[in-house]
């Protein structure tokens, strides 16, 4: 029986620029996130849904980038689309439960 041909990864110049865009948005909405949480009087009104949509954008753009370079790039990393997608699950984590809490004192 043949062996089956190996899987080529593609190196497209497009697939490294959609990459490191998804990263670096990734990572700048994990900072932003995470600098609403660390100091919330930054943004006093709607700041947990803020927080909410920059941990979901993290999450989002993580994960994509990871995506496309698992697919599209020789050698591809990783390390800080991972980073930005385990901020994002932080980010997720402490502004839903604040959310939560001023969901919880409206209905009281």
């Amino acid at each position: 029986m043949p062996s089956a041909p190996a899987k080529k990864h593609r190196d497209d110049s497009e697939a490294r620029r959609s990459v490191r865009l998804a990263t670096w948005f990734a990572l700048v909405s994990a900072a932003l996130g995470g600098l609403l949480i660390a100091l919330p009087k930054l943004l006093p009104a709607g700041g947990p849904w803020v927080q909410l949509a920059l941990g979901a954008m993290a999450l989002f753009f993580g994960f994509r980038a990871r995506a496309i370079g698992v697919r599209g790039v020789n050698d591809y990393d990783g390390r800080l689309s991972l980073l930005a997608a385990l901020a994002g699950f932080a980010i997720l984590f402490f502004a839903g439960g604040e959310a939560f809490r001023l969901l919880a004192a409206l209905g009281a």
